[in-house]
């Protein structure tokens, strides 16, 4: 076992904006040896390394990795495993590592899978966690809308397979952020109506990004292009 491997460092990079990372996120950035983050197998765009690139040196040492974004569950796990070792040899080399991801880095994130498989092949490794603005909460606070108040609370979920994930909790939900919004719009606006949500649900794409757009009807979803970016926060 390699006593003297690098440190390995999860980093939020927030929702969009730039000027949303945090100051330990940017000093963390520029300390390290290797920065890498994900990109899908169809092409070599990370939108992380994007949001994060006013902070980044130019002659910093990025690396992409490809993962499988589908429901190939067999081919994500390998991609897992197989970009985890990519990390593990730079950081038994000595070499401290980031890993940069969207929003917070343990909020639905893909560094989330990576921190799993490193933890248990090299449980020696020291592992920082560092956490970033969530889209959600730059989405309510665009909106300038609070997400909860005195003894409520709130369901945070996803929205990939409509409406499914919310009519689980549709008896006792007061508030919810409903991420990847961009699929099934129809069914979604259907569960939210059926939970007495859908008065009080707003929408925004592309929060903290050029083209940046809020709904105050969901509805209006139903009629537009999906775009991956887009969330949902709804309250009775």
């Amino acid at each position: 076992m390699n006593n003297n491997t690098g440190t390995f460092y999860g980093i939020g990079v927030g929702p969009g904006d730039p000027e949303l990372l945090t100051m330990k996120a940017i000093k963390t950035i520029n300390k390290v040896d290797v920065i890498f983050a994900a990109a899908s197998i169809k092409n070599d765009f990370s939108l992380a390394v994007d949001i994060a690139k006013p902070h980044i040196s130019k002659s910093a040492d990025i690396r992409l990795l490809s993962f499988q974004m589908s429901k190939n569950e067999s081919k994500k796990e390998e991609l897992w495993s197989t970009n985890s070792e990519i990390i593990i040899t730079e950081l038994e080399k000595g070499k401290n590592v980031a890993f940069l991801t969207l929003g917070d880095v343990l909020t639905y994130s893909t560094y989330g899978y990576i921190l799993r498989v490193i933890q248990k092949k090299n449980p020696h490794i020291k592992i920082k966690s560092i956490p970033g603005i969530t889209s959600y909460l730059a989405a309510a606070a665009q909106m300038n809308l609070p997400l909860v108040e005195g003894e409520e609370s709130l369901l945070i979920t996803s929205g990939v397979r409509g409406g499914q994930e919310l009519r689980k909790y549709s008896d006792s939900i007061e508030n919810v952020v409903l991420l990847k919004t961009y699929r099934h719009t129809e069914d979604i606006n259907k569960a939210l109506l059926e939970a007495g949500l859908i008065k009080n649900s707003r929408a925004i794409s592309r929060c903290g990004r050029p083209g940046e757009e809020i709904f105050n009807d969901v509805k209006e979803l139903e009629k537009r292009k999906p775009d991956y970016w887009t969330l949902i926060i709804a309250k009775k």
